[in-house]
């Protein structure tokens, strides 16, 4: 009887909530960095909902807002005082709130899901165009401000359509990959907003020349694959000086003019399996083709037309320098939106390493740099080192954070990968743990629904961390609760 009032109660504040915002529909393609491009159909809910959210939180004069999206699922919570989990939006389109494992968390702690989308992704822009001089308010700061002035106006709708006052319910904070440094990040810079954080697959730590990258993807590709994919890159770089327009037309790159922007194309679309746990949809058919004498370019082309640009839809045009000057909102903003925050405050130059490299040499910093001032203009320069000042890096001094990385995944050498106190981290091992694994299973594109382990190579790996978070949420869930009802 109690569940069915709980039903029905839920019910009525959706309605509620529903009523109480706005809602548009049109819809924008994924990011160039995937993560949302595997949750395409998959939400829980999808029904958009705005706030104004301020433009400059760091300015006492300027006074101008913007529209932000956002978007709840109540179905789980538990009326009055169950937990809000925040699901932090990243680089790219906010479409929903994905029925991944957040979802089983939430169900399991009778949570309120709400998730805030990232200011200037998607449809939160505050400009009509993205000229370099109106995206100076797009940082990690900004971001940070954006979620705990959210997190503020979410608790106070929440109380008044409770008829309540000065209650605040507890909040736990969620992101993967940026996302994941951001929701590190809230909890340090903000901890009296919430009671911990979950950051999956977290880059916290800005890097200059990310030469790990690179290397993590040979150390997961193995030694066999690794040399197949050393030896194609190298004849690609011979047909690149050889015949270069008929080299890119065979991978539907004929616009790329620019020989590295052709060549970091070539370097994405082989990372990307190991990435996201898919990493025999690669090495198989190169090391196949390999064996049998085969062309090894046509064969990688094949790849990367057929599952790079064909599963993921990948667009290639993203790659393109003219393109990524192209100042007008529409489907593809997103890639020039993280260049700029990639330019301007964490860099992540994924740069070929002096020796024993996958990618050509020709992705280099001098190439990021190159691109920085091309598509943004004189001055436009990573400060990583003030990033880092500002966060602390992997020596983040925040509590109650859980970090979690997939063994596989080329970007955990950004993370924080050493437990320290009251930051347990945990890496998954399996050979198709890779981002954000903890969150979606493996591998990462189809998802599955729920999250669920049973298709990576070793279940046991990702329950056994999965519930370690669930200790840890709950007691500090616990503690959040014990100490009262209002952090403020």
């Amino acid at each position: 009887m109690r569940q069915r009032e709980w039903s029905i109660m839920t019910a009525l504040l959706s309605l509620f909530l529903f009523l109480s915002f706005p809602a548009a529909c049109y819809g924008v393609f994924p990011p160039h960095t995937l993560l949302n491009k595997v949750s395409e159909g998959r939400y829980l809910n999808n029904t958009e909902l705005w706030f104004n959210q301020t433009l400059d939180h760091f300015s006492p004069y300027d006074h101008r807002q913007f529209r932000q999206r956002y978007y709840e699922f109540l179905d789980y919570f538990r009326i009055p005082d169950g937990p809000i989990f925040l699901v932090i939006g990243g680089e790219g389109t906010n479409n929903g709130i994905v029925n991944d494992y957040i979802g089983v968390l939430a169900k399991k702690f009778g949570a309120a899901l709400v998730s805030l989308e990232h200011r200037y992704y998607g449809k939160s822009s505050p400009f009509d165009s993205l000229e370099t001089e109106n995206l100076k308010y797009l940082s990690s700061k900004q971001a940070l401000f954006d979620l705990a002035v959210f997190r503020q106006y979410y608790q106070d709708s929440l109380n008044a359509k409770l008829n309540r006052t000065k209650i605040e319910n507890p909040w736990f904070i969620f992101g993967g990959s940026y996302s994941g440094a951001l929701s590190a990040w809230f909890r340090l810079k903000f901890p009296h907003l919430t009671c911990g954080s979950l950051a999956s697959s977290a880059v916290v730590l800005a890097v200059y020349n990310f030469t790990e990258f690179d290397q993590q993807i040979g150390v997961s590709a193995g030694a066999e694959c690794k040399a197949v994919l050393q030896e194609t890159t190298q004849l690609i770089e011979h047909k690149l000086k050889t015949n270069a327009k008929a080299l890119k037309a065979s991978f539907n790159a004929e616009d790329l003019e620019i020989e590295g922007d052709f060549m970091y194309l070539i370097a994405d679309a082989a990372a990307i399996a190991f990435q996201y746990g898919n990493p025999d949809k690669v090495c198989k058919p190169l090391v196949e083709a390999k064996k049998a004498g085969e062309d090894l370019v046509d064969a990688y082309a094949k790849y990367v037309k057929e599952y790079y640009i064909g599963t993921f839809g990948v667009s290639v045009q993203a790659y393109d320098q003219e393109y990524l000057k192209k100042t007008a909102i529409d489907e593809d903003s997103s890639s020039r939106l993280w260049w700029f925050q990639v330019c301007t405050e964490v860099a992540y130059f994924q740069v070929a390493p002096s020796n024993d490299s996958i990618r050509s040499s020709k992705v280099d910093t001098k190439y990021h740099l190159d691109l920085c001032k091309n598509v943004f203009g004189e001055g436009i320069f990573p400060e990583v080192g003030t990033t880092n000042l500002y966060y602390g890096g992997t020596k983040i001094a925040g509590s109650k954070i859980i970090f979690s990385n997939g063994s596989q995944d080329p970007w955990r050498h950004a993370s924080k990968q050493t437990s320290s106190p009251d930051m347990p981290s945990y890496t998954i091992t399996c050979s198709n743990c890779g981002h954000c694994s903890d969150f979606r299973g493996c591998p990462q594109a189809p998802l599955v629904i729920e999250g669920n382990e049973k298709n990576c190579t070793s279940p046991d790996a990702v329950h056994k961390v999965r519930q370690k978070i669930v200790e840890h949420m709950d007691l500090w869930l616990s503690e959040c609760q014990d100490t009262g009802k209002s952090f403020i």
